[in-house]
């Protein structure tokens, strides 16, 4: 991790791959989730959701910065946990 103002900013190679089965496994739990019959999404809304999911972790595949990396996880499993709730969010 890079330095800036003695707090660690910037994610390193190694950052990046011990983050990436953590997200790619949230992203494949968040498509279940939009797969389950418990929301009430017609066909149309339950693809509009994962298209929007695929736009969301497929722009935030770019995301260098330590602490966004984080609030996109956090956010994340905020999510899931509202579909598991049965709630869209």
């Amino acid at each position: 991790m890079a330095k800036a103002g003695g707090g660690m900013i910037w994610a390193t190679a190694e950052d990046l791959a011990r983050s990436r089965p953590v997200v790619l496994s949230l992203y494949r739990q968040i498509l279940r989730a939009l797969n389950s019959p418990a929301l009430p999404l017609g066909h149309a809304a339950r693809l509009a959701k994962k298209a929007e999911c695929r736009a969301i972790f497929i722009f935030a595949a770019e995301e260098r910065s330590i602490h966004n990396i984080r609030d996109l996880l956090d956010a994340a499993r905020h999510t899931l946990g509202l579909l598991h709730r049965g709630r869209v969010p």
